[in-house]
């Protein structure tokens, strides 16, 4: 019993487990622990314990000289070689993506700085340049900042308020009118893209590949010569052997026969050379064939088959049609439409990574209507900008006049975090803090049961869930609240 009290003594005191343990077994008690010396309790705990121990009872420990330390005698030094002092390196600076201010954008600025009003550096810029043509003079000029500032700020969103929703009605009321049919592309009646509502959904929805993907593809160089544009456009073109040769199964011979069309050929812009290049496994021979009911040699790639199967005859035949010749993947079909003083090529199909590694295209001019395609190569910026451009000509396109603005506040939601997202519930929708939200979305039994296992709070932040419970929503006239205290009455004498 005697070694548990004096246990729970020191613990009491803070002394560790193991410590008191030690020496309860030792036989020590508190009081005859406040008569010992560290010297003491080190034949049973090391030095640092020891005096940690003394410490937490309350003993006075005198401080302990440290050993003196015999010094080393320097060692000699070696004259060191001299070296070359190396580069300093130069400072890395971040190159400047705005342009300096010219002299009439600095007047601008100074007024701005004198009357400590704020202006975009586009509004800013537009100023400067028509000051600029008209020659104002300086009095004038502040004239005019104050009050296109005024104009500039009587458009500002007012606080509190619901731009999201705003935006939401602005782009899905002019989508109710949106036709559900799949247009030409303008100015290419031989290629078929879809446009009109299934396009707004396909962009809204992030999917990862378009209905009908589709580039436009500008050169560097020779953007006028026909013949260069033909030749580039037979290049990337995606050509398969079935479509410049005919193929056929020799069943008797248990073998696949590839008869070279040369008219197709020439129009894909396929060579010989690179005709062999590409049929290495087969073997070119000579045959007999029947052409126009007469018999002639002709030239042609055989591959026999290992098995004699008729089912491995055909695999071996699909395997033979599929074969590249040339080409970039994915782009299936390439046309060539003059637009202005210049020739484009528009492809069928997409692979924006692959085309913009060709040393003669114009990578700055260069575009796809594939979004996620976009975000992989060119970045976030550059899907944002993308998403803007093909919603805006998706409603322009039939006739709706929507402000870029509402377009902007879409893409800048479905990009704000480094990805692309979809506004659905596999995206923002399902992502949104409150539960209520959630489940007035898509999927309410879900939501609301998961939310109760798991214990969420909704604290009624936002539009959907005070309207569910009835309460007015913190937007508008509803986010502000008044407190009115009235004079306290005079007490008469």
């Amino acid at each position: 019993m005697a070694r548990k009290d004096t246990v729970d003594a020191l613990r009491r005191r803070k002394v560790g487990a193991r410590v008191a343990a030690i020496l309860a077994d030792a036989g020590y008690t508190v009081t005859s622990l406040k008569k010992a010396t560290p010297a003491q309790l080190k034949k049973h705990i090391s030095e640092e314990d020891a005096l940690r121990t003394l410490k937490k009872l309350g003993v006075k420990v005198p401080p302990t000289k440290p050993k003196p330390t015999k010094k080393k005698a320097p060692a000699k030094k070696k004259p060191a070689k001299k070296r070359k002092a190396a580069p300093k390196p130069t400072p890395k600076v971040a190159p400047s993506k705005v342009p300096e201010l010219s002299t009439w954008e600095k007047r601008v600025q100074r007024i701005l700085i004198q009357k400590k009003r704020k202006l975009p550096l586009s509004i800013l810029q537009d100023v400067a340049a028509r000051a600029q043509k008209l020659g104002l003079k300086v009095a004038d000029l502040a004239k005019v900042v104050e009050r296109v500032c005024d104009g500039y700020d009587s458009h500002l969103v007012d606080p509190n308020e619901s731009c999201g929703i705003v935006s939401a009605q602005s782009i899905g009321e002019p989508g109710t009118q949106m036709t559900m049919r799949t247009f030409h592309y303008a100015g290419v009646a031989e290629m078929n893209v879809t446009l009109g509502l299934p396009r707004l959904i396909e962009i809204v929805d992030a999917r990862r590949v378009p209905s009908t993907p589709v580039m436009e593809i500008y050169l560097k160089e020779g953007r006028e010569d026909l013949e260069k544009i033909r030749t580039f456009a037979q290049e990337i073109e995606m050509t398969h052997l079935d479509d410049i040769a005919e193929i056929e199964t020799d069943i008797l011979n248990n073998q696949v026969v590839v008869y070279p069309n040369l008219p197709r050929m020439r129009s894909r812009g396929v060579t010989t050379k690179d005709l062999d290049k590409a049929l290495k496994r087969l073997t070119k021979k000579t045959v007999t064939r029947n052409v126009d009911g007469k018999e002639k040699e002709v030239d042609a790639y055989v591959m026999e088959s290992d098995q004699a199967s008729y089912k491995r005859l055909q695999r071996l035949l699909e395997l033979v049609k599929g074969t590249k010749i040339k080409g970039i993947d994915g782009i299936q079909r390439a046309i060539i439409r003059r637009r202005g003083d210049e020739y484009v090529v528009y492809t069928e199909g997409s692979n924006l990574a692959a085309v913009l590694q060709l040393p003669y295209v114009d990578a700055t001019r260069t575009t796809s209507n594939n979004i996620t395609e976009i975000h992989e190569v060119l970045g976030i910026e550059a899907a944002r900008n993308a998403i803007i451009k093909e919603a805006g000509d998706t409603l322009a396109e039939q006739g709706l006049n929507v402000d870029v603005r509402h377009i902007m506040l879409v893409s800048d939601i479905m990009t704000n975090d480094g990805d692309v997202k979809a506004i659905g519930r596999h995206g923002i929708s399902g992502r949104k803090s409150s539960v209520l939200a959630r489940a007035a979305f898509e999927i309410t039994a879900h939501h609301l049961l998961r939310a109760a296992v798991t214990g969420e709070v909704d604290y009624l932040d936002g539009v959907a869930e005070n309207v569910i419970v009835g309460q007015p929503v913190t937007l508008g006239t509803g986010a502000v609240n008044l407190v009115f205290s009235g004079a306290k009455p005079t007490q008469k004498g």
